[in-house]
């Protein structure tokens, strides 16, 4: 990015060069109603999954009758939504919606259809394995009018999806993503940095391949999002079991936030903005190790934009020592509990605050 000299007013410090947040603007969207279908479709479970645990309802297994009852329930409760609170953004989570025994994908878009065309739903969505999508597949259901395809591609890296028992290889992986796109659905991307097979500094890099990976489907097949989950030891899980017997060491926080950092960096560059960053800790979920903080995201997100400032910082004629910062971004700046205050230090810069919509460096 190229930084452009301010000129000087009253309200503007002089010799600042300001420069824009680097995370990509996001277009505003519906609200997302979810249906959770918890393993629902899957072939089987992986080493580290907890679905119950992670959506706080039970599994369903392939008979009609729980189905039914998600189906009834998700119409229900769609229709309850006042009419003045707008459609939704209808989003089958939770299993694996394209390996669904028939005719239950059907059934299931038939629905949002139905809502649809009531007005109640404008936009929907689902998740799945990188190995349960077709061409012919997707066709159908891009006609049935489904929107969007999150692919739980966890990682590109063959050792790591070997070691967590995925079924699929990197190839595979990056190959749907690659279909989704071309079959016209907008792409969502999951990752989980610090899976089996991810460890230590190789572990790390392994995690920036991915993201690169990620990256590099712009412009073309873009993903209109990316989710990142760092790996935690969920009681219930095979990970568990290995974690317990020593088999297994989950990421350290910081490292976490670092390399969540330069993975935000990357994907913002690309145009990619990251819907979310971390678990959502239902009720009743057990964390027995990894990386967790409740303000995962935001620190990653500091992180990320004091790395962005140090680059641009460098660039400059002349040493900047001051950052100007706009009010609508003064509570992510220095981080959790300004724990990155140090740090601008290091940098020789204060931090100001300016009545500015970008960002300054004078």
């Amino acid at each position: 990015m190229r930084l452009v000299p301010a000129k000087p007013t009253p309200s503007r410090p002089d010799m600042a060069a300001r420069f824009a947040h680097p995370e990509p603007s996001r277009q505003p969207r519906p609200p997302v109603f979810p249906v959770f279908l918890p393993q629902a479709g899957c072939p089987g479970c992986c080493l580290y999954c907890n679905q119950p645990a992670q959506t706080g309802q039970a599994l369903l297994s392939a008979t009609d009758a729980p189905l039914s009852d998600v189906l009834a329930r998700a119409r229900a409760d769609v229709l309850a939504r006042p009419e003045a609170a707008g459609p939704v953004e209808l989003a089958f989570y939770g299993g694996t919606f394209t390996a669904l025994p028939a005719p239950w994908p059907e059934r299931f878009l038939d629905l949002a259809a139905e809502l649809r065309a009531l007005g109640r739903v404008c936009r929907v969505r689902c998740s799945t394995r990188p190995d349960a999508v077709t061409p012919a597949l997707l066709a159908d259901l891009r006609a049935r009018g489904l929107d969007l395809v999150e692919l739980g591609v966890q990682s590109f890296q063959d050792a790591a999806l070997a070691a967590s028992r995925r079924g699929y290889d990197g190839a595979t992986a990056l190959g749907a993503c690659r279909m989704v796109a071309e079959a016209g659905f907008s792409l969502g991307v999951q990752l989980l940095p610090g899976l089996p097979g991810m460890s230590g500094p190789e572990g790390v890099e392994d995690f920036a391949r991915d993201v690169a990976a990620v990256a590099g489907l712009a412009p073309g097949g873009a993903p209109e999002l990316v989710r990142l989950y760092p790996c935690l030891v969920l009681e219930g899980t095979g990970l568990a079991e290995l974690w317990r017997a020593g088999a297994y060491a989950p990421w350290e926080l910081p490292a976490t936030v670092d390399a969540l950092a330069r993975a935000l960096l990357t994907l913002w560059g690309a145009g990619v903005p990251a819907a979310r960053v971390g678990l959502v800790e239902q009720a009743g979920l057990r964390i027995l190790a990894g990386p967790r903080h409740p303000a995962l995201g935001q620190m990653a997100r500091a992180r990320a934009l004091f790395l962005h400032v140090s680059g641009l910082r460098a660039t400059l004629p002349a040493p900047a020592r001051t950052l100007f910062v706009p009010p609508r971004w003064q509570g992510e700046v220095l981080g959790q509990g300004n724990e990155l205050a140090k740090d601008y230090a290091g940098l020789g810069l204060k931090v100001e605050l300016w009545a500015e919509a970008e960002f300054g460096l004078g």
